[in-house]
């Protein structure tokens, strides 16, 4: 056999020349660590379908914010569980509602954390939907209104950023034009705009007891199979207002981050969802993977394909790993 002319394994032989030369890097920097919030106080239950997540009252949510923000994560994004559901979630835009609470809570107490919040109605309805329901279908523009009181209340009590989540048709133009209103011109949106119909949302709507009460949420979300309709979705977020677009979920979805990546050229945000989370746990529980090897390679899986921030419930893990030097 002729002699190669070129060896890749020359440069694959100790952990510096491959530190060298890695294309892609994951840093703390780019992490948003996912909360969930309820009244109360002392509260820490466990989420059993999210080993080492937990439904926390704000005085615990505070607390985890701050370790979170100790090890370097500079962002959290909060979901709110509210005590009393109605079918126009108005717990969602309530003054004293218990995001608008956490959200006081933790700038009060780590002002430079970043806080995102997540604007949707599904945690707060009764029906688990994510807009108003009326005979049976969830309507889009009597929607709209309640979104933007949300995101305006949000950033009344303290959220440096909305992420509108609902995936009804006009929102960020709905939130954009609120927010402007309420003098707010400043605030940036992150839009959750191609989010899929996904099964991998499972052990989320646990946590959140966001389980719609009636059919499903494929009328508004996207078709898994569509990938192009992504680039349309992206692009109607981007005209009305987005200052960084969401691919969600992350892992089944490389492809659909590369390509928004690509032809947008903005901020990728990539939201690896409580499935792809408590597959590697339960995986790395039953010693059927390396847990933490699983998980650095999925977070940087992510990040090759194109995100710019990653939202992950591993986002202390990743960072505990990546202060001792932690590598895929």
């Amino acid at each position: 056999m002729p002699y190669p002319v070129f060896r890749p394994r020359r440069l694959r032989e100790s952990p510096l020349l491959r530190s060298l030369i890695r294309e892609t890097t994951l840093r703390v920097d780019d992490l948003i660590y996912p909360l969930f919030t309820v009244h109360g106080r002392g509260v820490r239950e466990p989420i059993p379908s999210m080993p080492g997540q937990y439904r926390l009252s704000v005085d615990e949510l505070v607390k985890e914010a701050k370790d979170a923000a100790g090890m370097g994560i500079p962002a959290v994004l909060l979901f709110g569980i509210p005590k009393e559901k109605d079918p126009r979630g108005s717990e969602a835009y309530a003054e004293a509602g218990i995001v608008q609470q956490a959200i006081r809570a933790v700038k009060d107490t780590i002002p430079d954390l970043l806080v995102i919040t997540d604007v949707c109605l599904c945690q707060y309805t009764s029906h688990g939907h994510c807009g108003v329901v009326e005979d049976g279908r969830v309507k889009n523009d009597p929607t709209l209104d309640l979104l933007a009181r949300t995101a305006v209340s949000h950033v009344e009590a303290g959220a440096d950023m909305v992420a509108p989540s609902d995936m009804m048709d006009g929102r960020v133009a709905a939130v954009r034009e609120a927010l402007d209103e309420a003098g707010f011109p400043e605030s940036p949106i992150m839009a959750y705009s191609a989010k899929y119909a996904s099964s991998f949302y499972g052990p989320f709507r646990d946590a959140a007891e966001s389980t719609p009460q009636f059919g499903d949420r494929r009328s508004y979300q996207m078709d898994p199979a569509n990938a192009m309709e992504a680039m349309r979705e992206v692009a109607l977020d981007v005209d009305e207002g987005a200052d960084i677009v969401m691919v969600k979920p992350a892992l089944p979805y490389l492809d659909v981050i590369a390509r928004v990546k690509g032809e947008f050229g903005m901020p990728v945000a990539a939201y690896s969802v409580s499935g792809e989370y408590a597959m590697i746990k339960a995986a790395g529980r039953l010693g059927w993977l390396d847990e933490e090897r699983a998980m650095m390679e999925a977070l940087v899986g992510i990040r090759r394909a194109g995100a710019d921030l990653v939202i992950t419930y591993f986002a202390k893990d990743a960072a505990r790993l990546l202060e001792r030097g932690g590598t895929p």
